[in-house]
């Protein structure tokens, strides 16, 4: 795919935008939807955010982003009891990647709500299980189950 056109431009009251390239194709792939303009942007800056945390921490690393700002980014360190009680998955084994993004989630719910997630590994199963109980715009991962 060498042109893919947005949704719309930065508001949904705006022309829609597009990004293309000169030569070769684009670095991406849209599985589903139509994304805007700052859905790309969500999804290009959470991207980055997690391939540094990754690079830095050896750890899959998650991000929640919205309006080009993260609104919470989370690391595979395990949940406590106490925030397994407080997220309902007390009796749950969790991958890393879905600890990651229990983390970021659940840094700041309210601001999470019609983000767009990065993973810096592949998106597993139960971590889609997780993102389908919420209001996400999209996601960003290297692979998907």
């Amino acid at each position: 795919m060498k042109e893919l056109k947005l949704k719309y431009g930065c508001n949904p009251n705006q022309k829609p935008s597009k990004i293309f390239m000169k030569d070769g194709e684009l670095p991406i792939t849209i599985i589903n939807g139509n994304p805007g303009y700052i859905n790309l942007l969500d999804a290009l800056n959470g991207w980055q955010l997690v391939k540094e945390l990754k690079n830095t921490t050896g750890l899959p690393s998650a991000a929640s982003f919205k309006h080009v700002s993260p609104s919470g980014v989370g690391i595979a360190i395990k949940l406590s009891e106490v925030l397994k009680k407080a997220y309902f998955i007390d009796d749950m084994d969790l991958s890393d990647i879905a600890t990651a993004y229990l983390r970021a989630r659940g840094a700041d719910r309210m601001s999470s709500y019609g983000d767009f997630v990065a993973l810096s590994h592949e998106c597993d199963e139960q971590t889609a299980k997780f993102l389908s109980r919420e209001v996400s715009d999209g996601i960003i991962a290297p692979s998907y189950y």
